[in-house]
């Protein structure tokens, strides 16, 4: 990858969309798990719901920005003069229609949002929505040189959403809502959504293991060699040291600060959980920009120019 200010600028939204999209999926289940949970949790609820509308609402920009960067990028034009090329990347180019199915995902999101109090009907939209854009983002990236209905896209899709599931629960649990519930009154809700969160986030972890397993097997073309011999390799090798992390930080929770925080109902544990799980989703974040990086760069097995 071309170290430009147009690839840059690319990759810093593109990381931000990956962010956007897990905050919202999480805020969205925390919002729906907190509606249960009566008075005491009212703040946290709030902050979810807050949260929720705010990731979506910032992913729709991201999303337009990086349309406009990424035909900056095709064209060879500056940003403002790339304007009137925007068009015929939309309707000539398979990442202009790939981009139309995961912005209109990313709309329904927010207007799903706006518009919703947590009913089963508006989770439903949501999940719909959240599933389009997987699909639209998987249509983007290397996967579609399979072809758009390829099992690779379906594969990446799936990665994509259990990214946005596991990354989501973190960043919107100990970013956002988790620390509102620090108190002594809210501790037996802290206690609930806390089990809820590192659930959920070990199911989505299985499939973004499996899921990425194969996208790297792909990319490196069924050779070890580009793990060392490319850079493509090097930023793989990176992302997978982060999710390691993220995992080990995750399972010192699960393990051991959750079963302590159930048994003393300690603001002390409390405040464990709550630190692990922020430090977690600061490493999440690390993921998503490594993650957007390796998306902007030829996969290890294709020959270098």
């Amino acid at each position: 990858m071309n170290m430009t200010g147009l690839s840059v600028g690319q990759v810093a939204l593109a990381a931000l969309m990956n962010i956007t999209y897990a905050f919202a999926i999480g805020s969205t289940l925390l919002e729906r798990w907190l509606a249960f949970e009566g008075q005491f949790a009212r703040l946290a609820w709030q902050r979810a719901r807050a949260s929720l509308v705010a990731a979506s609402f910032a992913l729709v920009l991201s999303d337009v920005l990086w349309l406009l960067y990424q035909s900056a990028s095709m064209s060879g034009l500056s940003l403002v003069r790339a304007i009137p090329e925007i068009p015929i990347v939309l309707g000539q180019t398979q990442v202009g229609h790939a981009w139309c199915v995961a912005f209109g995902g990313a709309i329904l999101m927010l207007a799903t949002a706006l518009a919703s109090r947590g009913g089963r009907a508006g989770q439903a939209v949501f999940w719909l929505a959240a599933l389009v854009v997987a699909l639209g983002k998987a249509s983007i990236g290397h996967a579609a040189d399979a072809g758009p209905w390829s099992i690779a896209v379906a594969v990446q899709a799936l990665h994509v959403l259990s990214t946005g599931l596991w990354g989501g629960v973190v960043l919107a649990g100990g970013l956002s809502v988790l620390p509102t519930l620090d108190t002594s009154t809210t501790r037996g809700v802290l206690i609930r959504i806390a089990g809820r969160v590192s659930y959920v986030a070990a199911l989505a972890l299985v499939v973004v293991v499996a899921t990425g397993l194969f996208n790297a097997q792909r990319g490196l073309g069924g050779s070890l060699a580009p793990l060392s011999g490319s850079g493509w390799g090097h930023v793989l090798t990176l992302k997978g040291a982060l999710v390691l992390l993220a995992v080990l930080l995750g399972a010192l929770n699960r393990t051991l600060a959750l079963p302590r925080l159930r048994r003393t109902a300690s603001t002390t544990d409390a405040h464990t959980f709550n630190n692990v799980l922020h430090l977690e989703a600061l490493v999440m974040i690390g993921i998503f920009i490594v993650a957007a990086v390796l998306a902007h760069m030829a996969p290890g097995s294709m020959p270098s120019h």
